[in-house]
């Protein structure tokens, strides 16, 4: 048994003291043993030693009649069933038929059903009263790759054994000593491929052995290898970490075009990728911690690029490149997602941390004055929303009763059209000159006017809420936008025919000029809304009722809620 010291070493004190249960349970993914340690076991139990003599050992012969034939699948007492292909409960019948009967040679009978999880429940049912208490010369030996499963009225019947994925150190490990055996070259750095590539699977590294030299033609290269597997060369791998370290996005995107020219695979290089950055993380972290093979000539540039890499940016993109598989297969262009999930780690750098033709623009003061000196905008002011009372639970012995309650808070929000505030209009800018608030005044109720009468519509009553009355001189009103799509020629000459109508003054003429605005309708009306909306907030918020029913009977406000009813037009 290759890599799974933990389980040898469970069954073998048991066998040597005969401490031996009558059913185990061994688990694990594929490919790490769990058929080979039940066929070991059996032949542990029934071995009788090279010269006949042997009993119960931890260490079968291998040569006698009972372990030849248990490794050619022809010793009577031993029996392997396949559960993904003999599920049902009349084959688990037909298996338990055979435990009433001694073993025909061996000392025990053993029942090895593998891939046990796929059983059905009556199959599960009808071996279980045999399973928990079996007959003295019958041991049950069941693998699973998935024991979640596995109901747990079985597990509680077998002793469990979890079979580990093996490290890719042990499956090279074992690849030599068996190439050495079979007396086939390989090159050190090919065999790493091969251990990677199977995925802590000893039969899956095998199989890919044996694949590999049919591929080189008896030899194992390196070169052969990588491009059988399609791994990519941890050069390209090397080269991005190290331009992502220096923030070059120039090459990143060249090495990205690299692999695309070569056919190498993203997803790969992804993978290959998170294994270094662990590696980095690790050194990283426990900078003194040893090397765990200082053979391998990729450890040496592993070191470097962990000392030339923050740790946070470490962290960062081996997340990025984990997550970034998902999105290969979701983009049109694997080579083209793989671009965007390296030059993402670019787009998150600090914007102290130097990044080729990528860095964040960071803000920096300047002298008062000076052209260098960012133009300074006010922060934008939005009003605070509250909401309104939720329905209070009905009391047999409040101070108010949920009808009055919503009498409150209708009366609170109702804000006439004789109140001050429903027909004032709030400057926009508080410190304009007289003049200029008089024209913006003016302009205002002449557009709203316009409206209430359904005189402009469109385009047209978008130009006259978005543009400032500038000046009036001699007949002629000068309005000013800031966008040059609302100051078409059709929108303006509608305008002033609307305005010629409710003025009254046929010989009014209008120019629309471009430039920056700060007294509009729209911008009066927005504060308006705001201060309406504001005012019934405050109502809500202060009315004693309301704040009664929140002390006393735990109300809560639902946000978003308060809505001043209409009050007439603005």
């Amino acid at each position: 048994m290759v890599g799974q010291s933990h389980v040898v070493q469970a069954l073998s004190n048991a066998l040597t003291t005969q401490r031996l249960h009558h059913a185990y349970l061994f688990t694990g993914t594929r490919g790490v043993g769990k058929t080979s340690v039940s066929r070991i076991l059996a032949k542990s139990l029934n071995c009788t030693g090279s010269d006949g003599q042997g009993g119960i050992t931890a260490e079968p012969c291998g040569v006698c009649q009972a372990c030849t034939d248990i490794d050619s699948g022809r010793f009577v007492d031993y029996t392997e069933l396949d559960a993904a292909s003999n599920r049902g409960v009349d084959e688990i019948a037909q298996l338990l038929e055979q435990a009433v009967y001694k073993p025909v040679v061996g000392r025990f009978k053993v029942f090895m059903i593998d891939e046990v999880h796929m059983l059905t429940n009556t199959a599960f049912n009808a071996m279980l009263k045999t399973l928990e208490e079996p007959p003295e010369y019958l041991k049950f030996v069941l693998a699973t790759t998935d024991p979640q499963k596995v109901p747990a009225t079985v597990l509680s019947r077998c002793l469990q054994f979890n079979l580990r994925p093996m490290a890719p150190e042990t499956v090279l490990e074992h690849l030599t000593q068996v190439l050495v055996a079979e007396n086939i070259p390989a090159e050190t750095q090919a065999l790493r491929l091969l251990a990677r590539a199977a995925r802590g699977s000893l039969r899956d590294a095998l199989s890919l052995t044996d694949q590999a030299i049919s591929f080189g033609s008896g030899q194992l290269l390196e070169a052969s290898v990588r491009t059988m597997l399609g791994s990519v060369d941890r050069t390209y791998v090397f080269r991005l970490l190290d331009a992502l370290a220096r923030g070059d996005g120039r090459t990143v995107v060249e090495t990205s075009e690299a692999l695309r020219l070569n056919g190498l695979s993203a997803a790969s290089t992804l993978e290959d990728m998170t294994t270094v950055l662990q590696r980095m993380a690790v050194l990283q972290a426990v900078p003194d911690m040893a090397v765990e093979d200082n053979a391998d000539p990729e450890i040496a540039e592993t070191a470097r690029l962990a000392q030339s890499l923050p740790a946070d940016e470490t962290q960062l993109l081996y997340s990025l490149c984990l997550h970034g598989r998902g999105e290969l297969g979701l983009a049109p262009d694997e080579y083209a997602a793989l671009t965007m999930i390296l030059l993402r780690l670019l787009a998150f750098k600090p914007s102290g941390a130097g990044a080729s033709g990528m860095q964040r623009p960071a803000m920096r003061t300047a002298a008062p004055g000076s052209a260098a000196e960012p133009e300074k905008k006010p922060p934008l002011e939005r009003p605070a929303l509250r909401p309104a009372v939720e329905k209070a639970p009905a009391t047999s012995e409040g101070n108010v009763s949920n009808a009055a309650l919503a009498q409150v808070v209708k009366a609170s929000v109702n804000i006439d059209s004789e109140s001050p505030l429903a027909t004032s209009s709030v400057p926009v800018t508080a410190q304009a000159p007289a003049a200029s608030f008089a024209l913006g005044e003016t302009w205002s109720d002449t557009v709203n006017q316009l409206i209430a009468s359904e005189a402009v519509a469109a385009l047209t009553r978008e130009l006259a809420l978005q543009s400032e009355l500038h000046s009036q001189a001699g007949g002629v009103w000068t309005l000013r936008v800031e966008r040059e799509s609302l100051s078409q020629p059709a929108a303006r000459e509608k305008l002033q025919a609307a305005l010629q109508q409710v003025l009254g003054d046929a010989a009014l003429k209008l120019v629309v000029d471009i430039g920056p605005v700060t007294d509009t309708p729209a911008k009066r009306n927005a504060a308006v809304l705001a201060e309406r909306q504001r005012v019934a907030e405050e109502a809500i918020h202060n009315n004693p009722y309301v704040q009664d029913m929140i002390r006393n009977w735990g109300a809560k406000i639902v946000p978003g809620s308060i809505k001043p009813l209409a009050a007439g037009p603005i």
